[in-house]
């Protein structure tokens, strides 16, 4: 991603930290209105907290002690803010400011130095808005889900009507998101011919886990191989190519659109069982979308992915007649 944008969305955490302070202290001035013991209280704290540094700047020898008094008569203070509080059946955290995201306060970075995940999702969702995947959230989403498409009447050999599957693979979904939070290894793979949903499920999933302010990562086959190679191969050293490798491990849920459709090599299918092998031993979760059945995936990769992704994943097949074409 370019400064120039980056500086963009650092701009809008400094409004959105600003704001969150100015509505905290306008909340403050107002219960300290009505609560005037309150603000006497916390500008005690305050005092001390001043106090103790000018003292311990003049008695050096003797900051430990000044510290160990003046901490002790904060807690005193503290424990009357806490009563006084519950008095009046108000939390503490009433009076701090409401942060969008609680691991950076709305920094965008942690004390570390490292980019918080808000700020990376930030930075994923501009691109995606940039290639207008933010438009194809607004149409495909589980509010537009339509199970009516697909027919009640059996379909050739199978068991159950394409209804029916779908019903199955929408409550997988379902709990898919719900459990999200879990460590449970849960992996999903897709797959069926062309036009039956799988692409529309994904995007579904995206949205509703973007929403809980996951970091998601939605990328075809074809470009992650594309963005690896440009990083091993291109003599350049953009800073944006190795933060699209980076989070293709960082991310909470990277869904992988088209497999099969990359031009497969020693080097792509060895990438793509280092992205897949190190994402299930970090527990990450991956949602692999493919037009291959499980005997054309055996037959285009090695064994080794086949074996991860059926050993891995949960593996839902979408038949039935081209809804493109019903549409």
């Amino acid at each position: 991603m370019n400064q120039k944008t980056l500086k963009k969305i650092l701009k809008s955490y400094e409004k959105k930290r600003d704001l969150a302070i100015k509505n905290a202290d306008f909340k403050k001035e107002k219960i300290y209105k009505e609560i005037p013991k309150l603000k006497q209280i916390n500008e005690e704290i305050v005092s001390l907290g001043l106090k103790m540094s000018k003292e311990a700047i003049l008695n050096p020898d003797k900051s430990k002690e000044i510290a160990l008094k003046v901490k002790d008569e904060i807690t005193k203070l503290k424990l009357q803010e806490d009563e006084l509080l519950a008095t009046y059946h108000l939390d503490k955290s009433f009076l701090e400011p409401e942060f969008e995201c609680f691991k950076c306060n709305d920094k965008g970075f942690l004390q570390d130095g490292k980019k918080c995940s808000c700020l990376i999702q930030e930075m994923i969702s501009e691109a995606y808005a940039m290639s207008n995947l933010g438009e194809v959230f607004l149409k495909e989403n589980f509010t537009n889900f339509n199970i009516n498409l697909f027919s009640k009447d059996r379909f050739m050999d199978y068991d159950i009507s394409p209804r029916e599957n779908m019903m199955n693979i929408l409550l997988e979904s379902e709990n898919f998101i719900k459990d999200f939070r879990q460590k449970n290894g849960d992996n999903l793979i897709f797959f069926g011919g062309t036009g039956l949903g799988k692409t529309f499920m994904c995007n579904c999933i995206a949205k509703e886990l973007l929403d809980k302010n996951f970091l998601v990562l939605y990328q075809t086959s074809f470009r992650i191989m594309e963005v690896i190679q440009k990083l091993r191969f291109n003599k350049s050293k953009e800073a944006s190519l190795q933060d699209s490798y980076d989070y293709l491990f960082e991310c909470d849920l990277l869904i992988i659109d088209d497999l099969g459709t990359e031009l497969t090599s020693s080097f792509t299918t060895s990438e793509l069982f280092n992205i897949i092998n190190t994402r299930i031993i970090e527990k990450k979760k991956t949602i692999i979308s493919t037009n291959l059945d499980p005997k054309e995936i055996a037959d285009s990769y090695t064994e080794r992915i086949f074996s991860r992704i059926f050993s891995h994943f949960k593996a839902f097949e979408f038949f039935g007649e081209d809804l493109r074409w019903q549409q």
